[in-house]
């Protein structure tokens, strides 16, 4: 996978084709993994920002696209989540006009996480991740 970390804890991840089909999947085996995490309360609002962000890499990116999620070890920290493709340019959090049909998946992403970010892959040549974390529930 393009731009992964070594972290600690349960970690699950999947790739997929640069197809439509690949936003519904997405979503499905993302809140398939919450569920049998025991963090199906994250169910929504992960699949909302995966489905964001797998929805630009497919506007963007003719590869291949990797998702990935880290459960931490620790239970007071936050879900990773990491969306990947072979696209080295970071996306843009840019405002959208009230008619606009499009624009604000960042801004999403970026109003509804902890903290998220971008990082280029490995070789700091080939593609990035654009990466958010959600506070687990207590």
């Amino acid at each position: 996978m393009i731009g992964v970390i070594d972290t600690e804890g349960d970690c699950a991840e999947w790739s997929f084709p640069a197809d439509p089909g690949a936003v519904r999947t997405a979503r499905a085996v993302v809140r398939e993994q919450l569920r049998a995490w025991g963090l199906a309360s994250l169910g929504d609002i992960t699949a909302l920002l995966v489905s964001e962000l797998v929805t630009n890499s497919l506007r963007h990116a003719s590869g291949p696209i990797g998702v990935r999620l880290v459960r931490p070890a620790d239970p007071v920290g936050a879900l990773l989540v990491e969306v990947s493709d072979p696209l080295p340019d970071p996306p843009r959090e840019r405002a959208a006009a009230l008619d606009d049909e499009g624009g604000r998946g960042i801004q999403l992403v970026a109003h509804s996480s902890r903290r998220w970010g971008t990082r280029q892959g490995r070789t700091g040549k080939t593609g990035k991740t654009v990466w958010f974390e959600l506070v687990l529930p207590g």
